[in-house]
């Protein structure tokens, strides 16, 4: 069942439903919007009293019953879109947002060249790996705690917020320290118990979906974010593994309507990893943007041709620029700012 509480109501009010809903027998997640707060009531109706008597208390707006697997990220238990905070800036809400930087933190000069330029050119994020997971354990795997300390050093500069990816329990505390987002890649999507270290620490967490994910896969591994008391999630769609050769993946933009009518959590697009190839970037971008995607996270980098991973990926300063200028008659047609 999803209790939904009404606006301002007091903390005494809140806790006595939150208190109800135990003596009961249920076990309540709490989901702290900007707007409104949402619990999440987790029992079977079967051996459980009903709790639909809290839609009488005055501190409620309503109870509803949840069908699908997935509970707390379903449409069906909050109508309303999850606009998501970070920093100054809301992701899921009026304004498309952009993330860009370089796939992989390389050096100071590197990092600093991109996030002014990125920034300059209208991104509010700035992505940047500092730990990578690689296919060879022979290839570049990240600077580590010195790239989250250069991608601190740039949000110092810039202002911009900082995404980063998180490969293990073991850093979460330090990855915490220094991102605002933090991004759960492809090949870990259904580590779960990293997604659960990574929710507790409060942090937004970006869900890329796994290689070879269902789309149903795909959410009830966010239903892990949720569950574990952090409301902060944002889906990403990076491409699937198909047996198409012409493009490193299949990226897939029927997810944006899918989760948009599945969840009321906010999706992203990444059209760097979804192609693999440069020359298709913007016009993905384009579709993603047409389609109603709530923003983009794209790979950009002062010199491709010399970037320490995925070089044919990513966009130079000035192609960057470029799309960010041929983006915006697409953001107002999808009616985004």
């Amino acid at each position: 069942m999803i209790v939904v509480l009404r606006p301002n109501i007091t903390k005494k009010e809140e806790a006595a439903v939150l208190k109800e809903i135990r003596l009961l027998g249920y076990r309540p997640h709490i989901m702290r919007g900007i707007e409104r707060v949402v619990i999440g009531a987790i029992g079977d109706e079967r051996t459980h009293k009903s709790l639909e008597m809290l839609a009488s208390w005055p501190q409620v707006e309503r109870v509803m019953p949840v069908q699908k697997r997935y509970k707390l990220i379903s449409r069906e238990g909050q109508k309303s879109n999850s606009v998501i905070a970070v920093r100054e800036n809301f992701i899921g809400g009026k304004k498309f947002q952009v993330m860009a930087g370089p796939c992989s933190v390389e050096d100071e000069r590197q990092l600093m060249a991109t996030a002014h330029a990125v920034q300059k050119a209208g991104a509010t994020i700035l992505r940047g790996g500092a730990f990578k997971p690689r296919t060879s354990p022979y290839e570049f795997q990240g600077l580590g705690k010195k790239g989250l300390q250069l991608l601190a050093k740039a949000r110092r500069e810039t202002g911009l917020a900082i995404i980063t990816e998180l490969l293990s329990e073991q850093h979460t505390e330090m990855v915490a320290e220094y991102t605002d987002i933090i991004q759960i890649g492809a090949r870990n999507s259904q580590n779960y118990q990293l997604l659960i270290s990574a929710a507790k620490t409060g942090k937004p967490i970006l869900l890329k979906r796994g290689l070879s994910m269902k789309i149903e896969e795909w959410l009830l591994a966010g239903e892990y974010v949720l569950s574990n008391n952090n409301p902060n999630l944002i889906f990403c769609e990076r491409g699937i593994r198909t047996f198409e050769t012409y493009t490193r993946n299949t990226l897939d933009l029927s997810t944006i309507p899918i989760i948009k009518r599945e969840s009321h959590c906010p999706i992203i697009i990444d059209p760097s990893q979804g192609a693999g190839r440069v020359d298709l970037v913007t016009s993905l971008c384009h579709g993603a943007a047409a389609m109603g995607a709530d923003g983009l996270l794209v790979e950009v980098h002062p010199n491709p041709a010399e970037a320490w991973s995925d070089g044919a990926q990513q966009l130079t300063l000035e192609g960057f620029a470029r799309l960010m200028e041929s983006l915006k008659p697409f953001i107002a047609a999808a009616g985004r700012e």
